[in-house]
This record gives C-alpha cells, sequence and structure tokens, in this order.
C-alpha cells in the first residue's frame, strides 16, 4: 500500500506542475497591452528607404504597412508631413535574400524559394522620444516558382507582394503588442 500512496502522491506533483508551467511561462493572449501612448492620434509614414538591391521593394513594403495600419489601427496615417503627426514611423530596407530551396528533378529549374527581408524601423515620437525600435526586424516567407515553361512568368514581383502584405502585418503586430 505505500508503493501505492507513493505512486499517487508523485502523479498527484507531477499533474500539479503541468497545471501550473503555463501560468510561469508567461503564456498571455495578444492585443490586450498596449506599449504606445494613450495620447498618439497621427502616425506619420514617410516612404520606407531602400538601401536594398531589389527594385520598389521600398514603395510596395510602404504602401502595405499603411494599409495594415488603418485596417488594424484607428490611428490617423499621413503620408506627407504637415507637422500634425504625433509620431513618425520610419523604416529602411537593409537587405533583401532570395534563395532557392528546392530544385525540379526532371527540368532542374528552381521549384521553391525564400525570400528574406531585414528591416531597420523606428516610431519615434514629436518629441524625439524613441517609442519602438527593431534595427533588425526579419521577416522570411517561401514561395512556389512554376516549373513549367509554357506557363512561367517571373514569379518575384507578386511573391514580394505577397510578402509584403504579410510583412506589414508581423511589422505592425510587433509594433503595437507589448511582448
Amino acid at each position: 500500500m505505500i508503493g501505492a500512496g507513493l505512486r499517487h502522491a508523485r502523479l498527484l506533483s507531477i499533474a500539479l506542475a503541468l497545471c501550473l508551467l503555463p501560468a510561469s511561462c508567461g503564456y498571455h493572449t495578444g492585443g490586450k497591452a498596449a506599449r504606445l501612448p494613450a495620447d498618439l492620434h497621427t502616425i506619420y509614414v514617410p516612404g520606407i528607404v531602400n538601401a536594398s538591391q531589389t527594385h520598389r521593394v521600398g514603395a510596395t513594403f510602404t504602401a502595405a504597412v499603411i494599409r495594415e495600419l488603418r485596417e488594424r489601427t484607428n490611428y490617423r496615417i499621413i503620408t506627407a508631413d504637415d507637422g500634425t503627426a504625433d509620431a513618425t514611423l520610419s523604416g529602411t530596407v537593409t537587405n533583401v535574400y532570395i534563395a532557392p530551396l528546392t530544385f525540379d528533378s526532371a527540368t532542374g529549374r528552381v521549384s521553391t524559394s525564400m525570400v528574406a527581408v531585414s528591416l531597420n524601423a523606428r516610431l519615434t515620437a514629436k518629441d524625439g522620444k524613441v517609442l519602438w525600435s527593431n534595427p533588425s526586424f526579419q521577416y522570411r516567407e517561401q514561395y512556389q516558382e512554376s516549373t513549367n515553361p509554357s506557363s512561367f512568368f517571373e514569379e518575384e514581383g507578386p511573391a514580394v507582394q505577397r510578402m509584403a502584405t504579410d510583412f506589414s502585418k508581423s511589422l505592425v503586430a510587433d509594433i503595437l503588442e507589448a511582448f
């Protein structure tokens, strides 16, 4: 009987530890706490600077970030510095890296590629105080290339557009949520 009692006590302590684990690991739901000040109402978003070798990535990402901010927040987003902004969201694309991941064994062509983008971004208040900053914000996406030569089209442009949309969601979430 002593062995059964000891086994029962061990099982009970393991169950208790498993119940307490979510409370101790820092888990919490997103979207509850905002880091941004309550008096922030207008954000100026100038064009994201493109320091990479990829054509028009700055303009594509700027449009996606503005669209995401307008859809997800109640902030007034402006694209011209008229002096009314409470903060400025600035960024520089420092690197865009495209690498083949898989190849079609029949044709030898690339079938899947990985795109990685690095951004140096900062949200600065009117008084110069940095509200949020990430000098090496990273985003990666994998995409399929057409393997049929008769229907092949350059996938890089549509992939950058899709990536800009997902990238902007990730960036805006990082700015708004307190993690």
